[in-house]
């Protein structure tokens, strides 16, 4: 089945960050987390596609948009708007579950930029400690906003140390 895949395994220099550590990849060397806050979720038009950004930006000025897919930009809108729903959709669900079993949402932290895509983690305190969740950037940032939880980005991120291509389009993710 490996075969089979649409790409070249040379591709990809190492896996990605959810791996565990001990198969290859590494931590540090992205600096320290920054506090940032949600700026907006904003669309471009370029020769008839529509790209979506949320923009976060911190307290020194940095601002970071990233890339983000059509549903992600309406979530992440309707929770800075407050905007209700009816019924509740997928990250009110996931705050509704985190209350009910008594968990907390404590940050996120987008904490990786790999092959031009950001990952980010959850940490959830439980009963039983803290749980670390991969989670992709835009669903945390979702879920931080109707839980008035902090979301941080990692230093070098916010430095740019990556060109503009560096945006993350998580739909292929």
């Amino acid at each position: 089945m490996p075969e089979n895949l649409p790409f070249d395994s040379d591709d990809f220099e190492e896996p990605p960050a959810f791996f565990p550590k001990d198969i290859g990849r590494g931590s540090g060397g992205l600096g320290s987390p920054v506090r940032v806050k949600v700026e907006g979720v904003y669309s471009t038009e370029e020769m008839g596609t529509i790209h979506r950004y949320v923009q976060l930006e911190d307290d020194a000025g940095r601002v970071l948009p990233m890339s983000i897919g059509p549903f992600e930009a309406l979530a992440i809108h309707m929770a800075l708007e407050n905007s209700p729903t009816q019924r509740p959709l997928t990250h009110d669900l996931m705050r509704n579950l985190l209350d009910k079993l008594d968990g907390r949402l404590d940050r996120v932290v987008i904490d990786d930029l790999w092959n031009q895509t950001y990952y980010a983690k959850l940490y959830v305190h439980t009963k039983s400690g803290e749980v670390e969740i991969d989670c992709r950037p835009s669903d945390a940032i979702a879920l931080a906003l109707r839980t008035d939880s902090k979301i941080y980005v990692m230093d070098s991120i916010l430095d740019g140390g990556f060109d503009d291509e560096g945006a993350d389009d998580e739909e292929e993710r």
